[in-house]
């Protein structure tokens, strides 16, 4: 609490890096109980230096002690995000530091806000607890949605990456689950309060208690579900396993298909035969690296394996067909019948910055900055998100790469009607080839699996490189292949069950979450 300078900036520092532990793959929860602590102590120390008259000194001591948390807790977190320069080396190692310092830099930003909220709110009793959870946690939300957003690793994800632990998610969503991580992983803090024994354990023993209802709620929850199959379903999902570097070899396209079209047409056992009894075929993200639609050839080749008897669902760059002067490009998923047809396509519409667009394309290009995918003018996002229809299949909602990482945000938008279209299951389609075997991957299918608990619905998820998985609507995993591997996976559809609560209102339960917390941080103010 009484450190200063660069001594201060290290304990940030460290405290945020060991709460990133606390993130898959490790998924080490008590890890948070060294973070938030120090987080409360560093605050404390904000309001012991600053004194009366002094309050720009608290705030400017506060803002530099969240940067520095948070800069440890996305630099340990995000690290992986470096192996991405390291694709095409020649092209992009120079900016490693940008990928692995750079962005968790800028993203420190909102645990430094967060601090300055907190402060406003703070308190020399146990509410502050409940100051810190109001802030910090109105600024994981922040960096949920500005700047496009990058909801990435928020705290509530503590919770949500374990079936049990992350039910409440169908009441709160992530948004809802972070101010309860932050303020359970924060109350230990208290213990070392000058005050009475009482009021060093309300805290600790209400954390215990909020935790212990999560728990409970969430067992009764899974112990009481039951969940069914889509009749006349059966799903294949093909893991490839394609090194990223390779798809950027001259003439790679070729190899690639047959790769794709020999792996799916494995058998499964002695008595099942290729693709006998698959009516559905799902390939990852970024499949190919040439426009399919402007392929014939490989769309005959794909009809020829499908038969009439199975339908391709395939990630693919797509580009208006019938003219060249249309050069948009978009990333996509295709369904591609028997005969070669394209029956049904949708476009991202959520573009990752940097990888598929470049932000302030004119003045980044002018400093040697470029996309990582070489493609002229970067991706065009898709104008609305929607359902997919496909012969054999419930609508379905589409969702590609890291669109599923948004609370809220993977279903259509309600119709002129009010009404809210509800698809029957989430199909993710990913390339995490970009982030090799790291903890990328890992936090990716995380994030995805949690928004099967928010919308009630089960999830499909096709990776190159892993993990790809079938998801039930309560978030367990049914069967998946591990990263890193090649190979098929076959699978029954789990059936979707009713619109959970967070669902159908997702914003008014976080709301009150957030108004709960403010008006105890200001009835705490008031009684010192």
């Amino acid at each position: 609490m009484l450190a200063d300078g660069w001594r201060r900036y290290a304990i940030a520092f460290a405290a945020g890096a060991i709460g990133a532990l606390a993130m898959p793959p490790i998924g080490f929860l008590p890890a948070l109980l060294v973070t938030m602590p120090v987080a409360v102590w560093l605050l404390d120390g904000c309001g012991a230096k600053g004194g009366p008259g002094l309050q720009r000194d608290r705030f400017r001591s506060a803002a530099a002690a969240g940067w520095f948390l948070g800069f440890g807790y996305f630099v340990a977190g995000l690290y992986w995000l470096g192996a991405a320069f390291l694709v095409e080396p020649d092209r992009f190692a120079w900016a490693l530091p940008l990928g692995v310092l750079g962005l968790p830099a800028a993203l420190a930003i909102f645990p430094a806000f967060g601090f300055l909220l907190s402060l406003a709110l703070w308190s020399s009793g146990p509410a502050r607890i409940l100051a810190l959870a109001c802030g910090l946690g109105l600024a994981e939300l922040a960096r949920g949605y500005l700047f496009t957003g990058f909801p990435w690793n928020e705290f509530g994800m503590a919770l949500g990456q374990y079936a049990m632990l992350a039910q409440g998610a169908s009441i709160v969503g992530l948004h809802g689950l972070t101010p309860l991580v932050i303020a359970i992983g924060a109350a230990p803090a208290a213990l070392t309060d000058a005050t009475s024994p009482r009021r060093r354990l309300a805290p600790l023993v209400f954390a215990c208690l909020g935790l212990a209802s999560v728990a409970f709620f969430g067992a009764l929850r899974l112990g009481a579900s039951t969940v069914k199959s889509t009749s006349n379903v059966r799903l294949r999902i093909m893991q490839p396993n394609v090194p990223q570097d390779s798809k950027f070899r001259p003439g790679a396209g070729a190899e690639i298909l047959r790769r794709y079209l020999d792996l799916s047409d494995r058998s499964t056992s002695p008595s099942v035969a290729g693709l006998v009894n698959v009516t559905h075929l799902i390939w990852p993200e970024s499949a190919f690296p040439f426009v399919l639609n402007r392929e014939p050839q490989a769309l005959n080749m794909i009809a020829a394996a499908l038969g009439n008897h199975t339908i391709l669902l395939t990630g693919a760059i797509r580009m208006n067909s019938g003219t060249r002067n249309d050069e948009r490009a978009y990333n996509s998923l295709l369904a591609v019948d028997g005969t070669g047809s394209i029956v049904d396509s949708a476009d991202k519409v959520h573009l990752v910055p940097f990888g598929e667009y470049l932000p302030f394309g004119r003045l980044l290009r002018a400093i040697g900055l470029r996309q990582f995918i070489s493609l002229p003018g970067g991706f065009t996002a898709g104008s609305a998100r929607r359902l997919m229809n496909v012969p054999g299949l419930p609508p379905f909602q589409p969702l590609i790469c890291y669109e599923a990482i948004f609370p809220g945000e993977v279903t259509p938008a309600p119709r002129s009607d009010g009404e809210v279209p509800r698809p029957a299951f989430l199909l993710n389609v990913t390339n995490d080839g970009w982030f090799g075997l790291t903890s990328g991957p890992y936090q990716h299918l995380a994030q995805a699996r949690l928004r099967s608990i928010e919308e009630g619905l089960p999830l499909v998820r096709a990776a190159n490189t892993g993990i790809s998985a079938i998801i039930d609507p309560y978030g367990r995993v049914i069967k998946e292949l591990p990263l890193g591997v090649a190979g098929i996976l076959d699978s029954a559809l789990p059936t979707a069950i009713p619109p959970t609560l967070f669902s159908r209102h997702p914003i008014a339960p976080v709301g009150a979450i957030y108004l709960t917390l403010l008006l105890a941080s200001l009835a705490g103010r008031r009684r010192i």
